[in-house]
């Protein structure tokens, strides 16, 4: 039997949708969800039982689009996202979540989006 080879996004997907079996976003608690492309990140908190998306931000926010571009490093720019997510789920009254990492690993950029979020309150 032939081994199948994979692209690095289908790979991502794989893994992800792996990781997806046992992770699941309540009202109580929703799940932060990581895009990451390679100018950008992406986050959006998910409520899965409702299907919705509560919130979201990048760095394509309007709100922080201008304090982004003058970050140094990709690394900057993920943590500060993560604190104005975590600023918007203040205002919505969300403390705790569930941190889905999309396939990606631990390190980097991921990371750094979620050390700003845990900075500005939320709970993982």
């Amino acid at each position: 039997m032939a081994d199948k080879s994979y692209t690095k996004v289908e790979a991502r997907h794989r893994r992800h949708s792996h990781i997806l079996k046992t992770l699941r976003g309540s009202a109580e608690r929703p799940r932060l969800v990581i895009f990451r492309s390679n100018k950008h990140i992406y986050a959006q908190v998910v409520d899965d039982l409702s299907r919705t998306t509560l919130f979201a931000a990048s760095t394509l926010t309007p709100a922080i689009r201008d304090v982004v571009a003058k970050a140094k490093s990709k690394k900057e720019q993920a943590m500060l996202v993560g604190k104005h997510l975590a600023e918007i789920a203040k205002d919505k009254e969300v403390t705790r979540i569930v941190f889905d990492r999309g396939g990606y690993l631990y390190h980097g950029r991921v990371k750094a989006l979620a050390d700003g979020a845990r900075e500005g309150g939320l709970e993982f």
